[in-house]
């Protein structure tokens, strides 16, 4: 299975932003750098699952919802992953997108 490093770094830097801490805090927690925690945030280095389960204690974040997105708590996991990947969209790809999607949304459901 391959992860999209970009999107669970954007899920650590939310998770990371709700607990009200910055780069630095988080970095100090973990004893790593800021530009490691950086990285990671921007999906530019994998993560591996040592580091990932501390990140996850440190941020009381469920390591399933980082890799995957989804966790059993959460009805609207899905509405906040495709927020999630729209983030990084620029406007034309969020166009084609709104097109895409438009005719589904209007489809009536049974």
């Amino acid at each position: 299975m391959s992860y999209d490093y970009g999107i669970i770094g954007s899920r650590i830097k939310t998770a990371r932003e709700k607990k009200g801490m910055t780069q630095e805090n988080l970095a100090e927690e973990l004893d790593v750098s800021n530009a490691y925690i950086s990285k990671i945030e921007r999906g530019k280095t994998p993560i591996s699952l040592d580091r990932l389960s501390d990140l996850c204690r440190v941020l009381e974040e469920s390591p399933v919802y980082m890799l995957r997105g989804s966790d059993n708590a959460s009805d609207d996991y899905l509405r906040n992953e495709i927020v999630a990947m729209l983030e990084g969209c620029s406007p034309e790809k969020i166009r084609l997108i709104a097109q895409i999607i438009k005719p589904i949304i209007e489809f009536p459901e049974k």
